[in-house]
């Protein structure tokens, strides 16, 4: 189930040739065509993905795989009719998927030589399993070893604000049809705050949730916390295997703006108990990714809005219990215009939170 939040300020390389994008079955015998490798060993990839061998499984939203090729053309194998994907050769976004379903897509007539390819799932799925099958090389190419990691990561959790919810829409007016077209996470200020600082990163957002109350009230026996430990968010009771390469030095947490979201009749919180109860899951949270991170891992708790004196109350006790390491950080709403979808953050404001928390990182003792 997707859950769609409301405003949040209320509650809350080288240009490659012009390609011509060919579908399977156009032009060659498509389906007879399979990678000679495994994913994992053709891309690289930082998100929570399931490993199949021959496919991945992943559900979160901007999760990327990135490889290297050699030819004319690559055949991109996915089987995903819920979310959408970008499409980059050389730097450049040359298709967008729109729920693909099970396909193998083409990019060819591309100028013969090296190239690299990134899929970058765009928006957020959660009812929905999603699967990647790995690249395919035009007759006469190949698919080449993939890309080094970097050696910087950044986690960011979160709601709709870090998923990049209607983010381009360019609009606030958005029927659920237009958030889902008009979701792009690869823009979100996460990825951009991770390319600036040259890291690797995850955006584990999910739209709608919240610490302790989702928004609105709606769904009382779930919060953000029931799914975070998941690679597959429909999938009662999974747990993402981490295959150990995944070591953040920063995690940004920026949770609130649901739960802070105007209270409706029959709920039983009242503006105290929620506050505490809130503070309370908050500060378990932090203790929990402490511990799963380990001690060298830099925290940063953001206040946004409604819930920001509660935040920095959180971090004044962890720095009181000995853990130096959480640092509050206040999302300043100056500039921002709130264009995005249900009033949500657009990709103008991304651009402003990115440009101000790349500068935070970087001032904090990590040496970044």
């Amino acid at each position: 189930m997707t859950f769609r939040e409301g405003n949040p300020k209320a509650g809350r390389g080288r240009r490659p040739a012009a390609p011509a994008v060919v579908d399977a079955g156009s032009q060659y015998e498509l389906r007879q065509l399979v990678p000679a490798k495994s994913v994992s060993e053709q891309v690289h990839t930082a998100g929570r993905v399931k490993d199949c061998g021959k496919a991945v499984e992943f559900s979160w939203p901007g999760v990327y795989f990135e490889g290297r090729f050699r030819g004319t053309g690559l055949g991109v194998i996915l089987a995903c009719a819920a979310a959408d994907y970008d499409v980059q050769v050389d730097g450049v976004t040359v298709a967008t998927l729109v729920t693909p379903g099970d396909t193998t897509h083409w990019i060819n007539s591309l100028q013969d030589g090296e190239h690299t390819v990134r899929v970058v799932k765009r928006n957020d799925t959660p009812g929905d399993t999603s699967t990647f099958g790995g690249f395919v090389a035009a007759p006469g190419g190949a698919v080449l070893s993939k890309p080094a990691p970097r050696d910087r990561q950044i986690e960011f959790i979160g709601d709709s604000i870090t998923v990049g919810y209607g983010n381009v829409s360019g609009t606030r007016d958005c029927n659920p049809e237009q958030v889902g077209r008009n979701t792009n996470s690869d823009v979100s200020h996460g990825a951009l705050t991770a390319r600036q600082l040259d890291a690797d990163y995850q955006i584990n957002g999910f739209s709608g949730l919240g610490m302790v109350r989702n928004v609105a009230g709606i769904c009382p026996d779930v919060t953000y916390r029931t799914y975070y430990d998941r690679a597959l968010l429909n999938v009662d009771g999974d747990v993402w295997q981490n295959p150990g390469t995944w070591r953040p030095q920063v995690v940004v947490v920026n949770l609130g703006s649901n739960d802070f979201s105007d209270l409706t009749p029959g709920e039983p919180w009242t503006p105290d108990s929620l506050a505490a109860a809130y503070r309370a899951a908050y500060g378990e949270f932090l203790r929990k990714l402490r511990i799963r991170n380990g001690a060298g891992t830099t925290l940063v708790a953001v206040g946004f809005d409604r819930n920001a004196e509660h935040v920095r109350q959180v971090v004044e006790a962890r720095n009181d219990a000995g853990d130096s390491g959480v640092h509050y950080w206040f999302l300043d709403q100056s500039g921002l215009d709130f264009l995005g979808c249900d009033g949500h953050t657009s990709a103008h404001d991304d651009r402003v939170i990115a440009d101000r928390l790349a500068v935070f990182v970087k001032s904090l003792p990590m040496g970044w």
